[in-house]
């Protein structure tokens, strides 16, 4: 099992001197006195606190590389030579008709009135990160034209700068949530759907009841943590007043902006950025279902709930609760992931790992619905990026898992696409690139799919990040397709556990899915003995 080690990465720009490390303290074997860095410890002696966080703030994301025992990886998808399963009522499967092209990834979630997507991937909460403020219209227009869901994540109100309230301290102006779904409804092709995301601080500001209003918004989504990994979403401000102003608002900020010795350490520039942390929530079985009930009576269709990687016990609150409050989506992220902005070893060594944490997922729903109980749709989430992983998930979930919730792999698109676009205007488009063109229409291999969608007039209104999300969501439909035909699902309701095959026993014993040399050994043994 190779685990990465403490003390140093490229997430927080450290590296060990020596090429022998200590395992467990991530420590050069042989420290020198005098050794000019760059290790966590080095660089943390005079920087301290800074450590804990990936960076530079607002200019990445990071994932977490951790390498657990076992990971989706040792997962392989079932191949099959006959049948067709999930074909078009009244059509008989055969190989006119049986053509992966021909696949359905078409998916729906929701208690009773259901939202389709194109496909059975969405966005995980692009909320208050720098990274999500300045990419929007990229990531915005371009789940739109994809037919998926986008969240926007908590405290997109609470850090506006622009942001009103009234004298009970209720939002009552926010510029840039206002943007954000008007973005997205503006090129929504009836696929998929913006919903919002509420934390502590949101429901204290009163979001929900600002975007149902204004915007008439028809879902909203709950928060169990996860912002930053267990502790509230955090971002980073790098001006005094910007810090004083969020802390007015009610958030914590550290160092305290308000201390005369850290606005000195400002002054003198040993400080350079405060940190903004949201409250701890803290769940209550009634307090939940009081406060969906009261979602639901301000006027919302649909309310979700988003839960990270805690253990089983707050995994079965979150199933058993959703299900008792006819929670319309649960999505359940597996550690590590990758965020904009939580603490790097948190990030590291917190939470359950993804794989273990949805085969517990799929266990504990099979248990309330041999108990006759209806089960809320699930998306499971967790450093997913490609349509393997998408196949997987919802066949070691089948029938309950609907979507796959992807964080940074649908950011990375919209941020490549904006960077050709600013290349190609300063002319220094890289090798990578130039190498298929030297305009849009060459570059973009679905440019003109995406003009077809908004219409040639709309085109020079559509920025080049939503055709790289568009190109890469068609990537991912297209070899989702694939894959499906080849284990002759033509739909996505016909995949099923049995799809799937362990390769260790490891694996087999903690999802329950078969060692590959036990897999179909019953159906082999029939026909030699026939």
């Amino acid at each position: 099992m190779n685990l990465q080690r403490p003390n140093a990465n490229d997430a927080t720009r450290t590296a060990n001197r020596s090429r022998s490390v200590v395992p467990m303290s991530g420590l050069c074997t042989r420290c020198i006195d005098g050794c000019t860095g760059n290790c966590e410890v080095f660089k943390a002696t005079f920087r301290g606190r800074e450590l804990i966080y990936p960076g530079p703030f607002g200019e990445i994301t990071a994932g977490g590389d951790k390498d657990y025992p076992i990971d989706y990886s040792h997962l392989n998808i079932q191949g099959y030579a006959l049948g067709a399963r999930g074909l078009p009522e009244g059509v008989i499967g055969d190989p006119d008709t049986a053509t992966f092209p021909s696949v359905n990834t078409e998916t729906d979630y929701g208690w009773d009135i259901k939202v389709k997507m194109k496909v059975p991937i969405f966005t995980g909460a692009l909320g208050s990160t720098e990274m999500a403020r300045k990419n929007w219209e990229h990531f915005a227009i371009g789940a739109a034209i994809s037919g998926v869901t986008l969240v926007c994540g908590e405290n997109t109100c609470g850090i506006d700068p622009q942001l009103e309230r009234d004298a009970r301290g209720k939002v009552i102006s926010a510029p840039d949530m206002d943007r954000r779904i008007e973005t997205y409804r503006r090129y929504h092709q009836g696929y998929g759907e913006i919903l919002v995301q509420m934390n502590v601080e949101d429901t204290r500001l009163g979001v929900a009841e600002y975007v149902h209003k204004k915007h008439d918004l028809e879902t909203i989504e709950l928060k169990w943590g996860q912002g930053a990994k267990c502790i509230g979403g955090e971002i980073k401000v790098n001006s005094l007043e910007r810090a004083l102003e969020l802390q007015k608002r009610g958030y914590i900020v550290t160092p305290d902006p308000s201390n005369p010795v850290n606005q000195a350490a400002f002054k003198d520039g040993a400080i350079t950025e405060f940190e903004r942390h949201s409250r701890l929530g803290f769940i209550d079985e009634d307090d939940f279902y009081a406060e969906v009930q009261r979602l639901r009576d301000l006027g919302f269709k649909r309310i979700t709930l988003k839960t990270g990687a805690y253990g089983l016990r707050e995994l079965a609150m979150a199933i058993k609760w959703s299900s008792r409050a006819r929670i319309d989506l649960l999505t359940i992220d597996g550690a590590p992931g990758g965020t904009g902005m939580s603490p790097w070893r948190m990030m590291e060594e917190w939470g359950m790992p993804s794989l273990y944490l949805h085969a517990a997922a799929y266990e504990f729903c099979q248990k309330l619905a041999e108990k006759g109980e209806r089960v809320p749709d699930i998306a499971l989430a967790g450093a997913f990026s490609t349509e393997d992983g998408v196949f997987k998930a919802i066949a070691l979930g089948a029938p309950f898992v609907k979507a796959v919730c992807m964080g940074r792999a649908l950011m990375i698109p919209g941020m490549v696409g904006k960077n050709i676009e600013r290349w190609l205007k300063d002319g220094k488009l890289p090798n990578t690139v130039s190498r298929f063109g030297s305009t849009p229409e060459e570059i973009f291999v679905n440019y003109e799919d995406v003009r077809n969608i908004v219409g040639a007039g709309e085109m020079k209104n559509i920025p080049l990040g939503a055709v790289g999300i568009y190109s890469y969501s068609e990537k991912l439909r297209v070899g989702l397709q694939q894959l499906m035909a080849g284990a002759r699902c033509f739909s996505l309701p016909a995949i099923t556990r049995k799809e799937l095959m362990s390769l260790t026993e490891e694996c087999a014993k903690v999802t329950g899915i078969p060692y590959l040399m036990d897999a179909y050994r019953e159906e082999a043994m029939e026909i030699l003995n026939s």
